[in-house]
């Protein structure tokens, strides 16, 4: 049984500071369980309790839990001087304080990079999905530079089955890439069997495959393409672990998880 202080409970959903809560509350605009609550302290069970202000009921969660499809030339950083953030895309209704914690994102992608993100205030959960030892897989979808033929893709498929070195990039040092999948896919068809453009939303040409990888190292999908000698030309993620991006999102568009889908996400 989860309890918190209802003043704590409400200024952290957005109802103003603790003062402005307890002003709120003398006024009798505050209901628990369908009684009249006017103690700033009262205890509440996030979990069963039922709090109503005026003839509004209150959704209670500690944690909050949204999927974005993230657009190009944004960055998976709280600030940055130069470039628009991921935060700067959402509601200013999102822009405070919840009681799991501040939201964060698990995970980054690149500022060129498209596609799932998920941002949390869950940090037990981010840590587990983020830690090496848990090999989360994560699909891509990519477009090349250069066009293989069949010959040429057969090779790459079985390169990346094995472990193989990765050189060095910027400051970055080299590593041994784990075993990975990798599936080229019929001219225009994606994931699901529809066009690139109606599933993918791809802002910049066309998508040549799919790859899982098990690791997260820094530009790991660009430098391993880069090792074979190809370039990525687009990038966006579609899967984190079982959960695949919702193809009904528009570019920079987000929603909330579905509890289905946070549960995919914790097992």
């Amino acid at each position: 049984m989860e309890k918190e202080r209802i003043d704590k409970v409400l200024a952290h959903h957005g109802f103003g500071s603790r003062s402005d809560v307890k002003k709120m509350m003398r006024k009798d605009h505050l209901t628990v369980n369908g009684k009249i609550v006017r103690d700033p302290g009262f205890l509440i069970d996030i979990g069963s309790d039922v709090v109503f202000v005026d003839d509004e009921e209150i959704k209670l969660q500690r944690d909050l839990y949204i999927m974005m499809n993230k657009c190009r030339d944004v960055v998976c950083a709280n600030k940055d001087g130069e470039h628009k953030t991921v935060f700067d895309l959402l509601d200013d209704s999102l822009r405070h304080k919840f009681l799991g914690g501040d939201l964060h994102c698990m995970g980054r992608l690149d500022i060129d990079t498209e596609g799932l993100l998920i941002l949390s205030t869950d940090g037990q959960l981010t840590h587990r999905l983020l830690a090496p030892k848990t090999h989360v897989p994560k699909t891509y979808a990519v477009g090349l530079r250069d066009s293989l033929d069949e010959s040429q893709k057969a090779d790459y498929v079985e390169k990346f089955k094995k472990e193989f070195w990765i050189d060095r990039e910027q400051n970055e040092s080299g590593f041994d890439c784990q075993p990975s999948e990798l599936e080229f896919l019929e001219d225009g068809k994606s994931l699901d069997g529809k066009t690139d453009s109606a599933f993918m939303q791809n802002s910049s040409g066309k998508v040549d495959c799919l790859l899982t990888i098990y690791e997260g190292k820094f530009h790991q999908v660009k430098r391993m393409f880069a090792q074979v000698g190809n370039e990525v030309v687009y990038l966006k993620r579609v899967k984190m672990g079982s959960l695949c991006l919702d193809s009904s999102l528009p570019l920079g568009g987000y929603r909330e998880l579905t509890e289905d889908e946070v549960e995919i996400l914790k097992n």
